[in-house]
């Protein structure tokens, strides 16, 4: 496939156009390299425990998560960097780029140098004091945490280089470069612990894959947009302000997200008991960290909206929200409907009797609020693609104070089922707010939310749930009503492709189907596309 700007998303420097078929392909290829790298990880994980150790592999989990949330320190400079490209496309302004992404890769090289510093001066005092290791493991520690110190220059302005790639919907560039780095995640341990390398080593060659990520983000950015060649990093004040003004409230959301996530289980570990914690959060992160569809959508979206946007084409901005709520309800609703109708069975298979006593109501709930947390996205991103971040954090604000209390009243009547029945509902209502933002700032309105196939959408759900509901009052065995599901999922499946999808829809996801790269989808898939 060429790389150069003759790709169907930039047909010309005015030109740059969004299509059904596109969006569909890029989705995709986000959920195949989502997806993949996950069952890497499921088949690796317990030989690479086993050849660290626990200790050794808690420092390896931490060395990943530490240099995930210490991404809050680009102030946003990634996800703004994809908002104010894509926007120019839209207007058709391709030559102020260079101003633009240069400014932006310059200012991330900045914050991820001072962040890599503060990193290593705090290091001492980690390991030292805040973390109690050994004398040989501390000094192990030490190691990890000044190279992921190194890394973060190359992190943050590979963050804004991927935002590059996204903004011009090339995810087939941008999911060529993720699927390697993220399977590396796991696959570099696990090769690493059969060679018998340790866990500094195994960070070592965790950061030279980020190397080798940033280095191929650039040079394909270059082929992208070949007018970016021959300029230096610089700084443009005039760019510098709007990046950092919309950057900034995507940081502070990043901030804020994870506080609010996890205050659930600190409130389970104070008012019932750390064993609580565990029966909450093992079915809590397994129902969340399935829903990699609407990551994958919303990934795709985001650059969408913001050309869109940029176009000042709000009609199609509001058809594109209205559908993308639509294919989430048909796509995510009858996967959430089967967790919450075969609880306690899947609980049972998978983590043993003790967890189906322990965790099913909690769990039946918990779909429930995965549904409406995927659709939420859709309107989060869309205030922030028209240039409105600042109203997702607000909103957690201003629903904390109550989630504080509600979660504290419920679980200490409830118990873990009462951390979820709270999650859904804080959820539900920052949807609702995040919903009404959207109308009243007039980019949906409530009679296309209200539209025939969104209805028709809707009774299917309740349809199939009755469906699915009812079978064990049939009497028969598990196996049977196992097959008697199966056959209820496709006839979901043949009546939402023919009624829910107009024949533009179709058309544009058979288009889209038939974009992707061969080596994507099974063979018997590839014949039939």
């Amino acid at each position: 496939m060429s790389l150069t700007s003759s790709h169907p998303a930039i047909a010309s420097e005015t030109g740059f156009q969004i299509r059904g078929s596109l969006l569909a392909r890029n989705t995709v290829l986000n959920f195949i390299c989502a997806a993949a790298p996950l069952l890497i990880g499921v088949i690796t994980l317990p030989y690479v425990i086993g050849g660290l150790g626990v200790d050794r592999f808690g420092i390896l989990s931490l060395a990943w998560v530490l240099a995930g949330y210490l991404g809050f320190l680009n102030l946003g400079l990634g996800p703004a960097t994809t908002k104010f490209v894509a926007e120019l496309l839209g207007k058709g302004q391709a030559q102020r780029l260079p101003a633009l992404i240069w400014t932006s890769l310059s200012v991330s090289a900045i914050l991820g140098t001072i962040g890599g510093v503060t990193l290593a001066a705090a290091t001492l005092f980690l390991i030292g004091r805040l973390f109690k290791l050994s004398p040989s493991l501390g000094a192990e520690a030490r190691v990890v945490f000044l190279l992921i110190a190194i890394s973060l220059p190359v992190v943050f302005t590979m963050n804004s280089l991927r935002g590059v790639l996204e903004a011009a919907q090339r995810f087939d560039l941008v999911n060529a470069v993720n699927l390697p780095l993220n399977s590396a995640n796991f696959l570099v341990p696990a090769i690493a612990v059969l060679l018998g390398f340790g866990l500094p080593a195994i960070v070592g060659f965790l950061v030279v894959s980020r190397f080798a990520a940033a280095l191929a983000y650039f040079a394909l950015s270059l082929r992208i947009f070949p007018n970016l060649h021959g300029q230096p990093f610089f700084l443009d004040p005039k760019v510098l302000r709007p990046l950092l003004g919309f950057g900034g409230w995507v940081s502070i959301g990043g901030v804020i997200g994870p506080i609010v996530t996890y205050l659930d289980r600190f409130l389970i570990g104070a008012l019932i008991s750390m064993a609580a914690v565990g029966y909450y959060a093992a079915p809590y992160e397994a129902v969340m960290r399935s829903a990699v569809l609407p990551g994958a959508l919303v990934g795709v979206l985001f650059p969408a909206f913001s050309t869109l946007g940029g176009g000042r084409q709000l009609a199609e901005v509001e058809n594109l929200f209205v559908r993308s709520i639509r294919y989430l309800l048909l796509a995510v609703g009858p996967f959430a409907i089967l967790l919450v109708l075969y609880a306690r069975q899947i609980l049972e298979i998978w983590l043993g009797p003790d967890f189906a006593r322990q965790s099913t109501l909690a769990f039946q709930i918990l779909p429930v609020g995965m549904l409406l947390s995927s659709i939420l996205w859709i309107p989060h991103v869309l205030l922030q693609a028209v240039g409105r971040p600042d109203l997702s954090p607000k909103f957690v604000l201003l629903v904390l104070p109550l989630y504080v209390g509600l979660a504290w009243l419920l679980i200490s009547r409830l118990g873990i089922t009462g951390a979820a029945l709270a999650f859904a509902l804080r959820v539900g209502l920052q949807g609702v707010l995040l919903f009404a933002a959207c109308t009243h700032l007039r980019l949906a309105s409530l009679r296309s939310w209200a539209s025939s196939r969104m209805m028709i959408s809707l009774a299917m759900l309740v349809g199939l749930a009755a469906a699915l509901a009812g079978l064990p009052y049939f009497g028969r065995s598990w196996p049977t009503n196992a097959g008697f599901a199966v056959f209820l999922l496709l006839l979901f499946g043949v009546a939402g492709w023919r009624y829910a999808l107009d024949p533009g829809e179709r058309t544009g996801l058979r288009t889209g189907l038939g974009q992707l790269p061969p080596s994507v989808l099974p063979r018997g898939l590839r014949d039939a596309r």
